[in-house]
């Protein structure tokens, strides 16, 4: 669907492509207060937004809110681009289009996040985009923080609160058609096929005890109750459940 001719009404078969001395041309003058320019600018990085919101073709989401969205990114790269930095202006607009489309993504999300961990997590994005720039790299989360003057663990949580949620069935990775999934790489501790005989074994063994000895260790083991509490619903002594219950427990690792 990214690939369709017009998206918000725009022929994406003829959008403009500057080259680097058009762009820095163009910047110079927007710089200067030139709103022709501006927008000129503006039109002729289209192609860049085009770019960035294919890469979200799989979040069926609307590609003209997308592209729409992406524009508003490619403005803000527009007008805050300091042009005495070592950098390209689509390097750094790249990541200003990303950012304002993940924002929009997030805040449209079905998991909400509080707005004070949001607005942390929005300040942290900055950081590190304002970062990446003068570091030229990737920075690490001690330095966002200082950044910001938060502790890291703090920028961690709130961009961990942010992360798009992911669904067991996304495939990880495709070879020949098999694909791995989500679903496959998860294990569970808890549940192994070990236990899981284990616990066949203990309810076959139940089967074969008295109906007395049963019902006391369901309702110790299974209902949680007290020696005591079992004598009073039984009608025995808290003696006697505690031999019928060591029997019956004796009966049952023999039986395993």
């Amino acid at each position: 669907m990214y690939n369709k001719v017009e998206i918000c009404g725009v022929n994406t078969a003829k959008l403009k492509v500057l080259s680097n001395e058009e762009k820095l041309e163009l910047l110079k003058k927007a710089k200067a207060g030139d709103k022709q320019a501006r927008e000129d600018l503006i039109n002729g990085n289209l192609r860049l937004v085009l770019s960035v919101i294919q890469s979200f073709q799989n979040r069926g989401e609307n590609p003209d809110d997308l592209f729409q969205v992406g524009c508003i990114g490619l403005i803000k790269a527009v007008d805050n681009f300091d042009m005495n930095l070592d950098v390209k202006f689509s390097t750094y607009a790249v990541p200003m289009i990303l950012g304002e489309v993940r924002r929009y993504l997030r805040d449209n999300n079905m998991v909400r996040v509080s707005r004070s961990l949001r607005d942390l997590a929005y300040k942290a994005l900055q950081a590190k985009e304002k970062l990446s720039v003068s570091l030229s790299r990737e920075p690490t989360v001690e330095e966002i923080a200082n950044e910001i003057g938060e502790t890291p663990q703090n920028v961690t949580n709130a961009l961990d609160a942010i992360v798009d949620p992911v669904s067991l069935y996304d495939p990880v990775y495709s070879d020949s058609g098999d694909s791995i999934y989500v679903l496959d790489q998860i294990s569970d501790t808890t549940c192994t096929d070990e236990t899981w005989l284990n616990n066949i074994a203990i309810s076959e063994a139940i089967k074969k005890l008295g109906e007395r000895e049963r019902r006391i260790l369901l309702l110790r083991f299974y209902s949680g109750k007290t020696q005591t509490e079992v004598s009073e619903e039984i009608g025995i002594s808290q003696a006697q459940v505690s031999r019928l219950e060591k029997h019956a427990l004796e009966k049952i690792k023999k039986q395993m």
